[in-house]
């Protein structure tokens, strides 16, 4: 059953895979404020995508014609057997990466510079487009490793929907404009392995997306931390459940934050 947080459109007839609709990265999206739940495999609508938030810093984003991937793959999917299209990993930890990826998925985007420097992603699948902004981490010493995460962007369905990784720096103006603007974000609130959550909160709002899906918090003291450190700047919504269903039209008017409960799939 779909279990609704504001009204909901009817469920649509199942569609075949399309191209991509048009994102609108770098403009500011205007609709009526609707954002509702649907279970993973249930017929998408064709301007709508799925975010299902599997745990820690790992989501599988979905489009109508069954295009998928899944967020800091570290071997695990939530579902027993399941292949996606693409999965993003980085490797700051062992838990945003694999060394040993399925090798049916058809396509692994390591998210850290290799020996040749920085990997650039720009991979078409046609609903979805997937492509990096790589950023600096810090090293165990404290010293920068340069490239060592990417902030991996979603381009389906009209939308842009940005994954910080394991940012630890604020990005730069350069790096802000790659990025573009993201609609949805995707946010590690841990306080400490990334940035400090008052440092993330300002990230948060010069991004000024209209969804903010917090990860990366653990025992969920730092959330509630980060939640004060946003301080009113958005409205918060805790629906008590692991995935939502947007669309450039749904997205709220007034910024929000949409804490969504870790789940398995399967």
């Amino acid at each position: 059953m779909r279990l609704t947080l504001l009204p909901a459109l009817m469920l649509a007839w199942p569609v075949m895979a399309q191209e991509r609709i048009p994102s609108h990265c770098h403009a500011i999206a205007q609709g009526p404020e609707r954002l509702f739940r649907a279970g993973l495999g249930d017929a998408l609508e064709q301007d709508h995508v799925r975010i299902h938030y599997i745990d820690h810093s790992s989501f599988v984003i979905e489009t109508p014609g069954g295009v998928t991937a899944v967020t800091d793959y570290n071997g695990y999917t939530g579902r027993k057997d399941w292949v996606p299209d693409v999965v993003t990993m980085n490797n700051a930890h062992i838990t945003h990466w694999s060394a040993y990826p399925d090798p049916r998925i058809p396509n692994v985007l390591e998210g850290w510079a290799g020996a040749a420097g920085p990997i650039q992603h720009e991979l078409d699948l046609g609903e979805m487009l997937v492509r990096n902004v790589h950023t600096d981490v810090r090293s165990r010493s404290g010293a920068v490793r340069e490239n060592g995460n990417s902030v991996f962007v979603f381009e389906a369905g009209g939308l842009c929907i940005g994954h910080l990784g394991h940012l630890h720096h604020p990005p730069d103006d350069a790096q802000y404009a790659s990025i573009g603007r993201l609609d949805v974000i995707l946010v590690p609130v841990d306080g400490g392995y990334t940035m400090a959550t008052e440092e993330m909160a300002e990230v948060v709002k010069r991004f000024r997306s209209s969804i903010v899906i917090p990860m990366h918090w653990f025992s969920g003291s730092s959330l509630e931390v980060f939640l004060a450190d946003i301080d009113g700047a958005f409205d918060v919504v805790r629906p008590g459940i692991s995935e939502l269903v947007v669309s450039l039209g749904d997205l709220p008017r007034r910024p929000t934050i949409m804490v969504l409960e870790p789940d398995e799939i399967d």
